[in-house]
């Protein structure tokens, strides 16, 4: 046996939608790999496949906002997972602000976190995203139950399966004096 479905298949992790903005464009997809990554400094990271209309605007954003959605927000989840900004805006059909970077902030989340990106990792089919979290929700009186894997199992990605190959530049620059350009690994 090769790859990872022996363990895979027993976990049902969280998901969210992770929401970007650059260049006069804005993204969101839905995804399944994040996690803290550390607490001190704190860390979190997302992990956006190459063949997503929102890692092709990630790539050149300075901050991303991530949202855990609630147990009945599956419209939310179809919209980002099952449908491409390529075709329609996703940002139309949702209440959202602009939060720091200019990342969407999509206002129905039931939490949410907005990074600076400090990082980005190669993982193969998937970029990895490690964020400093700069502004956040403010805790909820309660734990509500949260979309997981299993809620959406039955979901097809609105992105075809294959890399985009060579990323064109992106035209604005990194906080901190580094320059967007190409791809950022």
């Amino acid at each position: 046996m090769t790859g990872l479905d022996g363990f895979t298949d027993v976990l049902d992790y969280p998901m969210y939608v992770v929401t970007a903005a650059a260049d006069g464009e804005q993204g969101g997809c839905l995804v399944g790999f994040a996690s803290q990554c550390s607490i001190d400094p704190p860390r979190f990271m997302v992990w956006i496949s190459t063949a997503n209309r929102t890692y092709r605007i990630a790539r050149c954003a300075s901050h991303l906002a991530v949202h855990a959605l609630r147990r009945d927000q599956t419209q939310v989840a179809e919209l980002f997972g099952r449908r491409t900004g390529d075709d329609i805006d996703k940002f139309g059909r949702v209440a959202w602000r602009p939060g720091e970077g200019g990342a969407p902030v999509l206002e129905d989340s039931c939490a949410w976190l907005v990074g600076r990106v400090r990082e980005r990792v190669d993982g193969g089919d998937h970029v990895g995203f490690l964020l400093a979290p700069v502004t956040q929700s403010p805790p909820g009186p309660a734990r509500p139950p949260l979309l997981r894997f299993s809620d959406v199992a039955d979901l097809s990605p609105g992105h075809p399966a294959s890399d985009h190959g060579t990323d064109p530049p992106c035209s604005s620059s990194v906080p901190g004096g580094h320059e967007r350009r190409g791809r950022l690994l």
